[in-house]
């Protein structure tokens, strides 16, 4: 997938390496001395070392003139979402992978927290853009991220502390799937199922237009849960009824609503949308950043494995369960 660990040229990185950098007191602490120091962000800290690289936030940013970056940063609790509480947990993501992941988080230059305005964007280190949400009750989201505070000033710039781990692929729906299904994410392959399911309906061509889309992707345990054991099933299956199933994961911009790349503080939750097939979806309630979705047919709703996924035509949701129509 020719885009989907391309990094922004430059000296633009996110390493909490303090390869020396002096905790001293009587110096202004730069955006590495803050993260290292507090232990909220220490599994962003053992990511930075795994992801290996280059350049210290401990330093000026040469490519900006006021010498700043801008960092949302996650917290444990945010990585602990993803299932990673430690440095070992980490290595369940490929090196390159969790590197872009970081890129993703970054800003070259000054970002302030009064910028941060409802759909707002900013172009991040890995070359994709973020938005800013708000919702009703004034929180806001950078994606599906709640910014929990702002403006933590530092020597070269500022920080944001935020509740989930921002994620993008640089890549389609369908590169986005394919890149997961061949392990280039995580380590062991996931969504095989998913993208064998769109080969043999012949949708990858679909799914890899602008839409945009918001796509509900169920895991390959969510396929075999729901009676389907394997791929050879899903290759015996018939293509009409496999492509309803597929229909009924998918949202769009259409005259049943502006549905398409929606990041969760933007769905309709705890209410009824209309998917792709035409077949109903119930959202359930926006709790903890995350939302249920569930089909007609299922006698329980999906729940969000990896919510908010980034993706150039549209925003995955990875869930737990197959909708059926």
């Amino acid at each position: 997938m020719k885009n989907f660990f391309s990094l922004t040229t430059g000296v633009l990185a996110m390493s909490l390496l303090v390869a020396g950098c002096a905790k001293n007191k009587d110096v202004e602490p730069t955006i590495t001395n803050i993260a290292v120091t507090n232990p909220d962000f220490q599994t962003l800290e053992d990511a930075a070392i795994r992801g290996d690289v280059a350049v210290l936030l401990g330093n000026k940013n040469a490519a900006d003139p006021s010498g700043n970056f801008t960092v949302f940063a996650p917290t444990n609790a945010a990585f602990a979402r993803l299932g990673l509480n430690s440095a070992t947990d980490l290595t369940a993501l490929q090196q390159p992978f969790l590197r872009s992941t970081l890129f993703y988080h970054v800003f070259s230059g000054t970002l302030p927290g009064s910028a941060l305005t409802a759909g707002s964007t900013s172009v991040s280190a890995l070359g994709v853009t973020r938005r800013i949400i708000q919702r009703a009750d004034s929180s806001k989201y950078v994606n599906g991220s709640k910014i929990l505070g702002t403006d933590v000033t530092a020597a070269n710039g500022l920080i944001h502390p935020i509740d989930k781990v921002l994620l993008a692929t640089g890549g389609n729906v369908v590169e986005s799937a394919v890149a997961l299904s061949t392990a280039k994410v995580f380590v062991k392959p996931e969504l095989t199922f998913l993208v064998a399911a769109v080969l043999r309906c012949n949708l990858q061509g679909l799914l890899s237009q602008p839409g945009p889309y918001t796509v509900f992707a169920p895991t390959d345990q969510a396929f075999i849960d729901a009676g389907i054991p394997n791929i050879d099933a899903i290759n015996k299956m018939d293509v009409n009824t496999l492509t309803g199933i597929l229909a009924n994961h998918v949202l769009s911009n259409s005259s049943a609503g502006q549905l398409g790349n929606k990041f969760t503080p933007e769905l309709p939750a705890g209410s009824s949308v209309t998917a792709f097939g035409g077949r109903p979806l119930a959202l359930g309630a926006f709790t903890d950043g995350v939302l249920t979705v569930k089909g007609a047919g299922n006698p329980a709703p999906a729940n969000m494995v990896i919510p908010d996924v980034q993706c150039t035509n549209g925003v995955v949701h990875v869930i737990d369960r197959v909708l059926l129509p």
